[in-house]
């Protein structure tokens, strides 16, 4: 027997998968997470569920992790002793960063501290010009006496990145081999390996970012690796890309920049895989967590990918967000909107007396008040548990009991008291405010970018997705909600059905029109090289690579860009002007607007080298017989209702295929509810998946 792991390390708790490659079977596990050491949390998980389902360490063939390790370690300043050294002139580059704030008015607004402290920048006599022409000749002798300097001062890691690099990376591969020389100790970051792209600002902060965070990755992940080792567990070991594709530890060690939304990534890929198994292209990825909640647009079976986004304590993700509170990073990654409204997100009253809840969160200790672990103030989870829709008794399981009396205080205290309300409708209060961001957030992924959501599916999963995800259909009023089975550990079984990625980019700045396609085709097939070589390192055979085109694209004068999907066809003039039209549609969607007598620009060309994988299959389940039967009834608030039902509550795990759950109704599992409102209806699909609609519409493809 061969099994397969997936591990996910969030903010309050670690979810696993494990997976029989043979039969399909999926067994699931969560513990809480361990913030001071996420790979005590990432063991356990592995530990308990290998035992309960005695699993020997030699059958487990490879494990893929999703963690948020990388930009913990930057929003936290925990990252590693870092130097930056330039073009001479540019050293205070990362002091000047970009003019942009989030917030326009505010005059008390700073601009985050940069990475790297001034005195270790260092600018080193060298110039290229735009074309990657030669004018002035690295200065050998500098740039030894700097490296000489940074060896005095023990710095860890190293970035480099030269004005124009990306045209032309002779002057930093050059200054990379006098450093491993002269500073063998530590680790070099190279912007032509680590974001060739233009623009030196994003392309510097990208590679500082992957120099900071190198030696607190590594150290990480050699620790997972021991442990395993120590456990008997030899397997292949990968870790999640911001992009939504995987690349061994080895890789991960080498570019950590590509896996700093490693966690969120998971949850959009397991979303487009079951989407697509059930015949679902267009769907809205909802991730409630304990400690956020985030929301992903799927085209076509494939998730919405950006390439500019930012890191850090005071910064924003996602369609929409304002630009400068964070760190810029110029790499591929899932677009996603995060939002603070997890389970365990606090609820407060402002100055004002207003009810609010997020973005600080109780995380995972002390966690909510019902935890009963030292927490006091109420969390959108105390709330939930008093409307009802939580069982005190079978919180993960029965492993975790919680305290209605405690919720009930919590809210009392901090909310129902200050507002002079009842405790119960300040606890429908708090979660209908956290419903309605969470709705902002599924708008702003797809009514933001020209979607209607109408048109698609929403998958919802997470420990907390499953109790607001009727809610949230019915506000933005999709009209099929999903919930896939173990939902609290869907994103680590998103883990398994992703493939190998490795993501390359080149800077051709040439207007359209004055474009060779043969130049082109020439720089896609080096792009390609150097894909197939990277998978061949990593075991894959050549009838499981594939490789996605792209090219980033302007109105000539914009600053920003659109990036189109490129047939994988050879380029020629037809199909020149078959982009150009493309582009013009795109910019239309996207905008309002084209321009189609406008000159266009062409200005990255980007290659994706995939590494198919093979998927687990998904496993069926029994036929229901007969009608679904309650294991018990308990009162549920229902506003709708204005006041408890008495409600019918569902094991899940009696459920069979087909059958039908009318609301008012709860849907309970070990790691996730699901609220059935009045007016709504669950169908148990094939693969146990649960399909939300109104009662009265059809579920002809549950």
């Amino acid at each position: 027997m061969a099994y397969r792991l997936g591990v996910d390390i969030g903010g309050t708790f670690t979810d696993i998968a494990l997976i029989n490659e043979t039969t399909g079977q999926v067994y699931n596990g969560k513990v809480s997470s361990t913030p001071d050491d996420p790979s005590e949390g990432f063991m356990e998980a592995v530990r308990r569920l290998v035992e309960e389902q005695a699993v020997a360490p030699d059958e487990v063939s490879y494990i893929v992790h999703g963690t948020t390790v990388a930009t913990n370690a930057i929003i936290e300043g925990k990252v590693a002793s870092t130097a930056f050294i330039t073009t001479d002139g540019f050293r205070d580059m990362l002091e000047i960063a970009r003019q942009i704030r989030p917030e326009l008015y505010n005059l008390q607004f700073e601009k985050p501290q940069p990475l790297v402290p001034r005195h270790h920048c260092f600018g080193v006599v060298e110039r290229l010009d735009a074309k990657g022409e030669v004018l002035t000749p690295l200065d050998e002798a500098a740039l030894r006496v700097v490296a000489g300097q940074l060896k005095k001062e023990r710095v860890e890691s190293i970035a480099v990145c030269f004005l124009h690099a990306y045209a032309n990376p002779i002057h930093e591969r050059r200054a990379g081999e006098i450093l491993a020389e002269v500073f063998p100790e530590a680790v070099v970051s190279l912007s032509s390996e680590v974001a060739p792209e233009f623009r030196e600002y994003l392309r510097a902060s990208t590679t500082v970012i992957n120099g900071c965070i190198r030696p607190v990755v590594a150290r990480y992940l050699q620790r997972i690796e021991e442990r395993l080792a120590e456990a008997g567990i030899r397997a292949e070991l990968l870790v999640m890309q911001s992009s939504g594709g995987v690349y061994t530890f080895a890789a991960a060690q080498q570019r950590p920049v590509y896996m700093v939304e490693s966690g969120p990534a998971a949850g959009v890929i397991a979303a487009a895989h079951l989407g697509q198994a059930l015949g679902y292209d267009q769907v809205i990825s909802f991730d409630m967590g304990g400690t956020t909640a985030k929301a992903g647009l799927v085209q076509g079976g494939e998730p919405s990918i950006t390439k500019d986004y930012e890191v850090g304590a005071k910064a924003q993700s996602g369609v929409g967000a304002s630009r400068g509170a964070g760190y810029p990073i110029r790499t591929p990654v899932i677009d996603l909107v995060e939002i603070g409204a997890g389970g365990g997100s606090i609820a407060w009253v402002d100055p004002g007396g207003i009810l609010r809840v997020g973005p600080e969160s109780a995380g995972a200790d002390p966690g909510p008040a019902c935890y009963g672990r030292g927490g006091t103030r109420p969390t959108v989870t105390d709330a939930n548990l008093l409307l009802g829709r939580l069982n005190p008794e079978y919180f993960l399981g029965g492993e975790i009991g919680l305290d209605v009396a405690a919720a009930r205080k919590a809210i009392e205290e901090h909310c129902a008291g200050p507002l002079a309300m009842d405790p119960v409708a300040a606890a429908n209060g708090i979660v209908e405010i956290a419903n309605a961001a969470m709705v902002n957030a599924l708008r702003l992924v797809s009514v933001q970018r020209g979607y209607d959501p109408r048109d698609f599916a929403l998958v919802a999963f997470g420990g907390a997705g499953p109790a607001h995800a009727n809610r949230l259909a019915a506000m933005i009023q999709i009209p099929v909600a999903i919930i896939p089975p173990s939902p609290g550990t869907a994103s680590a079984m998103g883990l398994l059905v992703t493939d190998l990625k490795h993501d390359y980019a080149t800077t051709v700045i040439e207007r359209m029109d004055r474009v060779d396609p043969d130049a082109l085709e020439q720089i896609f097939n080096e792009l390609q090289v150097r894909g197939r070589e990277a998978l061949a390192r990593e075991g894959l055979a050549e009838e499981a690579m594939g490789f996605r085109r792209q090219a980033d694209l302007r109105y000539v004068g914009q600053s920003h860009e659109l990036t189109l999907s490129l047939a994988a066809d050879a380029l020629d003039q037809g199909q020149m002007q078959q982009i150009l039209q493309q582009f013009h549609r795109e910019h239309d969607r996207a905008y309002g607007f084209s321009a189609p007598g406008e000159e266009v620009e062409l200005v990255n060309l980007r290659l994706a080298a995939v590494g198919e994988i093979a998927k687990p299959k998904m496993a069926s389940i029994a036929q229901a017989e007969g009608e679904a039967v309650a294991k018990n009834m308990r009162p549920v608030y229902f506003a709708e209702s204005e006041g408890y039902v008495e409600c019918p509550v569902y094991d899940r795990y009696a459920l069979g295929a087909g059958a039908v759950v009318v609301g008012p109704a709860i849907v309970e599992e070990i790691d996730s509810t699901t609220t059935i409102h009045p007016g709504y209806q669950a169908r148990i699909g094939e693969f146990g998946h649960m399909v939300l609609t109104g009662a009265e519409a059809k579920n002809e493809q549950a």
